[in-house]
């Protein structure tokens, strides 16, 4: 059974409860009434029967005797001490045309009556006419019995139970149809979160539920979906784009491990197939495989270390006081003996101490002035400056190379990515360049240290790399 269904029954059923009840208290309270004016009308008609059987009058009717005041149909009757008929009549007959059935009066009739007697309810001796009874002593012994028909009473609650029940089944069958309209238009909302769900179910987790007032239960509802709905699509966004990371990354690394390999392997197979035999082609054999395991050893130790800064097991960065100006004047040194050629400024003031791990932070030097000697041609002049600013240290390693596209920086600081278009990967010295992990561990560290990595630059304007790090050591910092 449907929601729809369920409610429309409960407001038919509470609607139908509460007419059910209105209805006997109104009868209740109707045929008390009426039976308290049958009680008046029992008392007010004692002395007037009294007299009607009395003076032997046949009954009321408007002739001005003591009949007049006694109901029509009004039953009288006179017993001795004994509880024996001495007389009865009607005051008149009743419907005029026929005499009703007597009423079926108790035996010991005069134990009923008395000065402060009360009226009671008996049935006729014939059909089902009933009476209401008052029975009152008299003088001398005996009981005058006065009954009066409650038939206009009773035709008078059959109407109004024949009313009852139309206005009932009628506001019951109204009540169903404009409850079933009002719980279908009120529920329409619902309807369409529940179509929106059945579509996000299937896979579309575009849909959002249409605006509803957010004033009410269900608008409320679609406002919280909606916004569930965003935030889950926002986490399967990232959840794709970082698998989709993790599978280049993987293709990147299998292709960077494959060339080490390959080399390793071809010398090994030179070597098995004769080479020892010549100690200057084994001698080339053994330094190319150390150079190549060398070189697969470095790979391997970048991935551990890429891998570890993003995942959960990350060791904890030091946290010493570490001098910025110093690494730097160290880095540059070092870059000058590589290439002495190339013409590498510094600039900095005299000291800048910050909280963090010296052997990271040092990379991250030697890392950008590599960058930079790699992927420019011979002799490009690199600048590095190290400054304070705002509670930040900002460290800056600028070259005048051919520079990089939008395109290219919005991926630079990606692993394995190189922009050979514009950088290419065969240095000064000749040598090969890396395999495209200095500047995403750059990155790495940065924000181990709660800083950050940026680049600026533009095709045949050079580049400009920018590392923010707080001066104050960040507690959740935590690199591989």
């Amino acid at each position: 059974m449907t929601l729809r269904v369920r409610l429309t029954i409960a407001l038919v059923v509470l609607v139908g409860v509460g007419l059910v009840v209105a209805d006997v208290a109104t009868y209740t309270a109707l045929r008390s009434f009426l039976v308290r004016r049958v009680d008046q009308q029992l008392h007010a008609a004692v002395y007037p029967a009294a007299g009607m059987l009395e003076h032997g009058m046949p009954g009321g009717g408007g002739g001005g005797g003591p009949g007049d005041a006694i109901p029509n149909g009004t039953y009288v009757a006179a017993f001795d001490a004994s509880d024996n008929l001495v007389v009865d009549r009607f005051a008149t007959t009743y419907g005029g045309t026929t005499q009703p059935a007597k009423p079926s009066l108790p035996k010991a009739i005069g134990s009923f009556g008395g000065y402060d007697a009360r009226p009671f309810t008996v049935g006729s001796v014939v059909g089902g006419l009933r009476y209401r009874v008052l029975v009152t002593p008299v003088s001398g012994g005996g009981s005058l019995v006065v009954a009066i028909p409650l038939a206009d009473v009773t035709d008078t609650l059959r109407r109004l139970l024949a009313i009852a029940l139309f206005v009932t089944v009628g506001a019951l069958a109204a009540m169903g149809v404009l409850s079933w309209w009002t719980v279908r238009r009120e529920l329409q909302p619902l309807e369409r979160i529940e179509t929106t769900a059945g579509a996000i179910a299937a896979g579309d987790l575009s849909q959002r539920v249409e605006e509803t007032d957010p004033r009410t239960e269900v608008g409320r509802l679609g406002v919280a979906l909606n916004v569930m709905l965003g935030r889950i699509e926002a986490e399967m966004d990232e959840r794709r784009a970082a698998e989709e990371s993790l599978r280049r990354f993987l293709a990147d690394a299998s292709h960077e491990l494959r060339t080490p390999l390959t080399s390793i392997r071809g010398y090994a197979e030179l070597f098995r197939r004769g080479a020892d035999a010549d100690p200057e082609d084994t001698a080339l054999a053994m330094r190319r495989i150390e150079q190549e395991g060398e070189r697969m050893g470095v790979l391997v130790e970048d991935l551990l270390f890429l891998a570890r800064s993003g995942g959960e097991e990350r060791r904890p960065i030091a946290h010493e006081p570490v001098d910025l100006v110093a690494m730097a004047e160290d880095a540059v040194n070092d870059a000058r003996t590589v290439d002495p050629s190339r013409a590498i400024a510094l600039d900095a003031p005299d000291a800048l101490t910050m909280i963090g791990d010296d052997a990271r932070l040092r990379q991250v030097f030697a890392n950008l002035l590599s960058n930079a000697i790699v992927h420019t041609p011979a002799g490009t002049p690199v600048t590095v400056s190290v400054r304070s600013a705002d509670g930040w240290a900002e460290i800056a390693v600028g070259d005048r190379g051919p520079g990089l596209t939008p395109d290219q920086t919005s991926q630079v600081f990606e692993p394995f990515y190189r922009a050979d278009a514009a950088r290419g990967r065969v240095g000064a010295d000749g040598a090969e360049g890396g395999a495209g992990l200095g500047l995403s561990i750059v990155a790495a560290i940065a924000d181990a240290h709660g800083g950050s990595a940026s680049v600026s630059s533009a095709p045949g304007e050079g580049a400009t790399f920018l590392v923010r790090l707080p001066v104050e050591a960040q507690p959740d910092g935590e690199p591989g």
